[in-house]
Order: C-alpha cells, then structure tokens, then sequence
C-alpha cells in the first residue's frame, strides 16, 4: 500500500475530500499533527506523498512556532528530491518559502469566501483546469512572491500568485480545493472570531454561499486531486 504523510496545524483543517481519494487510490494515511509532534524526526522522503496542509499561523512565524524550523527543512528535502509534494494555503506559502520566494501579509488586504479562479495559459493545460469557472475556498491574509523556477496556474484580483507548480511533482495551491461543506462546519466554529471580524464576512453569508457552492468543488475538487495524483504517483 502506499503512504501518505499529511502535516497538520490545527485538528479541523485536514485532508476532508483528499482523505477519501487517496483511500480510493489505495494509500494509507498518517497525520502529523506539527505543534505536538516531532516534525523533526519526519523523512521527508520516505512516505510517497507529503501533503502540507493549511492553519492560521504564517509561514514566517517561527519565532513564535519553533516547529516551523523543521517543517521547512522537510519540505526543502521534498521539493530537492522531486518527490510528490502538495501544499494547500499555509502549506503553499511554506513551500514558496522553502523555495526562497518572500511570505507575507496580502496587501490587498485578507481573502475570506468563495471566488473563481483566473487560471493562467499553464493552468488551463494543466490538472486545474478542472476548476476552470467553479467557485473556490480563499481563507488566507498573507501571499507569497512566485519562486524562482515555478509556473504560475491560477490568480484572484486579490491574490495574484493562487496556484502553483514546480518541478515535476510539486503542486502548491492557496486556495482549497480539498474542502467539503460538511467539513466546513468546523472551521466555522474554528474561526468564528476571525469571520466576526473581518468586514463584509457574515456567518451567515458564508454559510449560504457553502451551500450552493461546496456541492460542485465537492466533485470537481476531488476529481482535480485525484487526476494529480494520478500524474505524479504513477
């Protein structure tokens, strides 16, 4: 069978409709929950896939997250050795970082709800262009410089930098193509203070604009996934 190692920063922002195709791709799944664990005694290149999930902290916030030092470490061994890697928001910004790209906040401000993405000639020939005119997650503040090396796939007016590739195994998205509406919940009751704070972000809203749009990311989202994992697992 084979192994994929998911890093993890906070319990309700995990793998949702990854976890169900890999188990449909026959891989095992293991998390590593960053904040708790030894992220150092991770071989990054042992397990077939790494996945690097999202979380609230910043890619720069080491001072404060010490954990964050070997994280980076293990995704730099990754991308080096050309080993299936993804990266989902904070795991995309920790992969731009470990590429030597710059982290930091959005100065167009934070991106909090559903919006389609514009993919790039890249993207459109590339596996997202399976989400070519759907609506998407965006849950982030900071962004990132594009590494050198990489292809640019996908942009927001907000967010120019949403998707990107790197080599021939490394796929690092901002969005969340991974989310379901029902594993929405809890990062409703995870981020409440956030969504109460942020202008124009109701519960409410974001609820209702869930419901009519996590029904087709359900589909297109894990069918986008599963055809990477497809190309770059064979």
């Amino acid at each position: 069978m084979r192994t994929c190692v998911a890093i993890r920063h906070v319990a309700y922002e995990d793998l949702d409709l990854l976890e169900g195709v890999l188990a449909a791709k026959g891989f095992s799944v293991r998390y590593l929950d960053a904040p708790i664990e030894d992220v150092a005694a991770l071989d990054p290149l042992e397990p077939d896939l790494l996945v690097v999930l999202g979380g609230p902290l910043g890619a720069y916030d080491e001072a404060l997250f010490p954990f964050l030092i070997p994280e980076l470490k293990a995704v730099e061994r990754r991308l080096a050795a050309d080993r299936p890697l993804l990266g989902l928001c904070l795991g995309a910004q920790i992969m731009a970082r470990a590429l030597g790209a710059r982290v930091y906040p959005n100065p167009a401000g934070k991106e909090l709800g559903w919006s389609a993405l514009s993919l790039t000639p890249e993207g459109q020939n590339s596996v997202l262009a399976g989400l070519d005119g759907a609506a998407v997650l965006h849950w982030h503040g900071d962004t990132f410089d594009l590494p050198h090396g990489a292809e640019r796939l996908a942009s927001t007016p907000v967010t120019p930098n949403q998707a990107f590739s790197w080599g021939q195994r490394a796929l690092g998205l901002q969005f969340h193509a991974e989310v379901s509406g029902r594993g929405l919940e809890r990062w409703f009751v995870g981020n409440i203070g956030e969504i109460s704070s942020t202008p124009g972000i109701s519960l409410a809203e974001l609820r209702a604009d869930t419901a009519r749009h996590a029904p087709i990311i359900e589909k297109r989202g894990a069918g986008v996934l599963g055809q990477w994992l497809d190309m770059v697992c064979a």
